[in-house]
């Protein structure tokens, strides 16, 4: 035996120069390394070497495409549209083999595929393919560039929105065959609606209406949208309805699946789960099916030739996106018809003055029924006054109103009652004493506010008034809306001890609620759906809806008024609503009349001599002072841009959760807004979005916050 033999024989001395060997023939071997690769000396693609991406990097001077090189086995599966991982960050120096290497990896989208790039320098390779199933198509990414544009953000953020999370598991399943489309169908309920039937007619013939439809108050709305989705199918296209709630979203799917069967729609909530959901997004994407009824960010949904894109109640707060850069899905779904020539429908128990703008421009038609099919759908709606309140022994014994007494007497005889409690929290609005017109700035029209009860200044501008009257009635008495709730369920359990009282509110929202009698205490939004209808309503505390600081608090208030009345049973089976508010305000005369479009004209009459929103662009631009004053100062705004403020930013209530733009806890921020005429939008956005991505590439300290068309301005 050698000695050699003797040496390899001998575990404990041999072992470290076996280690050495293996080392050193790991090292000779050359063998990439496991996912993901910087793929160094692999051959590229022989056509199309070049993948431009789009890398998942939100800030703003980034929001451009990158170009990557493509190795010859990726080259099957990188086609345009899926998701990639890429390595970003790495220095021009760091370069081996003519490719470049470094930086940290990160999701991105393959946009697509080129013979060679504009860059001059070395390209990093695609690290690799996450799925090669294509997520981000043409119209898709032209819709999601258009949205970026709009409100001053980048593209991977509209993206992160647009496109929902991967899930290995719905996407190894195939998605059904597409059904052939369904019969054209009759037009129901619609009939109760002079050009009902003839929108419908459009839109089973392959037309393109856009219509801003005020729905008759009751339960046929839900049957209503589908029919108009169930015309579109039946012409070969596809139909998207956004709507706010997972709750109204169940309501018209299955209105949808009676009319239609199981099959031909998908639903897009987030009660879905995540599996679920991205299952039903990739039939859409697939074409398997044409329909979508869904929630906020199903506005992006990728539905195969769009032939009806339409928005339930666009006055709820849901359909804007708290998230950057914050769109509101009625703006998103008008880019939408505009881009692919499809119809639009905007429909609702109420009308915003942005769909009265929609009218009143001609870019929609009004659709809405006479007022004999008004009569008999709505219910009758009484008030209760500031005076009959004075002169009401049991209101100022009990808190409520004799008249409210005595329906929910009546009512309880026939079904449930709704009583409708406005949300506690509510910050006051100061009016005149005398005539209740609100108190404005004489500068901007912005609120007056006094934080300290006694110094009246502007909430937009922060300019000080000291010497404010009454423009209506020369009055210079004010007085501070009514806040919060004062009625409560336990004290209707008390006065109806024999009746069962149900609660419904953010904590726990019901669904629906059986034609019995009851009580059915709610907050505005979460309101049940009776089975045959409210039998009455009570709406509480008018004033601490109508009092609150913003520009919409009239028209919000009205809002949530007919929605609460639409659950109500109509006149003729003895429907009755009761308002507790000053019977003189506006809103409250456009409920008793169940006039929501003829208030939307009038606020938009007087928004337009105002200059008011959305009459006029405005961006609301928040930070600290410092920060804030800088992006001013290097902000190249369009000459007729006029900047309110800054004033300062309160933070968050305790015990509810920060919103993007509240102040961080500790810090003390400010607002400007800035106010453009009609036609400079689009200037405006790409002024925010070049000075904040001016700042972001320069390091310019704390950056600023900005929202184009903010919802809450004051």
């Amino acid at each position: 035996m050698s000695s050699d033999n003797e040496r390899s024989e001998d575990p404990a001395g041999g072992a470290p120069e076996q280690l050495a060997l293996i080392r050193e023939t790991v090292r000779k071997a050359n063998v990439p390394r496991a996912k993901p690769r910087t793929w160094r000396g692999a051959a590229l693609a022989k056509e199309l070497p070049v993948a431009r991406v789009l890398v998942n990097k939100g800030v703003l001077h980034l929001d451009q495409y990158f170009d990557y090189a493509v190795p010859e086995e990726l080259d099957a599966d990188a086609q345009p549209g899926v998701r990639v991982r890429v390595r970003f960050g790495a220095g021009g120096r760091n370069v081996r083999g003519g490719r470049r290497e470094g930086g940290g990896l990160i999701d991105g989208f393959l946009i697509e595929r080129l013979a060679e790039s504009d860059y001059t320098g070395a390209l990093a390779a695609l690290a690799y393919v996450v799925s090669p199933e294509p997520v981000l198509g043409p119209e898709l990414l032209a819709l999601s560039r258009a949205v970026a544009d709009r409100y001053a953000g980048s593209l991977a953020d509209v993206l992160q929105l647009a496109v929902p999370p991967r899930n290995g598991r719905a996407e190894s399943k195939p998605s059904p065959e597409p059904l052939p489309p369904p019969p054209a169908p009759s037009a129901g309920s619609w009939e109760r609606y002079a050009q009902g039937p003839a929108f419908l007619r459009a839109l089973a013939e392959g037309g393109a209406p856009r219509a801003v439809w005020t729905a008759l108050p009751g339960p046929h709305w839900p049957q209503e949208i589908a029919r108009a989705m169930a015309a579109t199918l039946a012409s070969g296209r596809g139909a998207l309805v956004v709507v706010p709630d997972g709750r109204t979203a169940g309501r018209v799917d299955a209105a949808l699946t009676e009319l239609l069967g199981e099959g031909r729609h998908a639903l897009l909530t987030a009660d879905s789960g995540p599996e679920k959901r991205y299952r039903e997004w990739l039939a859409v994407r697939r074409g398997s099916v044409r329909a979508v009824v869904g929630t906020r960010a199903a506005m992006f949904a990728p539905v195969a030739d769009l032939g009806l894109v339409a928005v339930w109640d666009d006055g709820d707060s849901s359909h804007s996106d708290d998230n950057a850069p914050f769109p509101h899905v009625r703006e998103v779904l008008e880019l939408r018809a505009a881009h692919g020539r499809c119809a639009f429908l905007l429909g609702g128990t109420n009308c915003t003055v942005e769909a009265a703008q929609l009218v009143e421009s001609g870019w929609a038609l009004p659709l809405r029924a006479d007022r004999e099919q008004l009569r008999i759908a709505a219910p009758l709606v009484r008030t209760v006054g500031d005076g009959e309140l004075a002169r009401d022994g049991a209101a100022r014994a009990a808190r409520l109103p004799s008249l409210a007494w005595q329906t929910v007497r009546d009512g309880l005889r026939s079904g449930p009652v709704l009583v409708q409690v406005p949300r506690r929290g509510y910050a006051p609005r100061l009016a005149c004493e005398r005539c209740r017109e609100p108190a404005r700035c004489r500068h901007c029209a912005g609120p007056l506010q006094a934080p300290d009860q006694r110094d009246l200044d502007c909430a937009w501008c922060g300019r000080a008034e000291t010497s404010w009257h009454c423009v209506a009635c020369g009055s210079n008495r004010l007085r501070a809306q009514i806040v919060g709730a004062r009625r409560t369920a336990e004290e209707l359990g008390r006065a109806f001890p024999a009746v069962p009282v149900r609660t419904s509110g953010r904590d726990h929202i019901l669904d629906s609620v059986p034609d019995a009698p009851a009580l059915v205490v709610s907050t505005p939004g979460a309101e049940p759906v009776a089975e045959g209808g409210y039998a009455a309503a009570l709406l509480l505390d008018g004033w601490a809806m109508v009092g609150r600081p913003d520009l919409r608090a009239g028209e919000e208030a009205l809002r949530r008024w007919t929605a609460a009345a639409s659950l109500v049973r109509g006149q003729p089976e003895g429907g009755t609503v009761v308002i507790v508010a000053e019977p003189t305000l506006r809103p409250v005369q456009a409920l008793v009349r169940w006039d929501p479009v003829g208030h939307a004209r009038r606020e938009l009459a007087e928004r337009a001599e105002l200059g008011f929103p959305p009459v006029s662009r405005m961006a609301s631009v928040t930070g600290s002072p410092e920060a804030l004053a800088a992006f001013l100062t290097v902000a190249e705004l369009p000459p007729e841009a006029e900047v309110l403020g800054p004033v300062p930013v309160p933070g968050a209530e305790p015990g509810r959760p920060r919103r993007p733009w509240d102040a961080p806890p500790g810090e003390s921020w400010e607002r400007a807004l800035l106010r453009v005429p009609p036609g400079n939008g689009a200037a405006l956005a790409a002024a925010l979005k070049a000075a904040q991505a001016a700042r972001m590439s320069r390091g310019g300290g704390a950056q600023v916050r900005i929202r184009v068309d903010p919802p809450d301005i004051g």
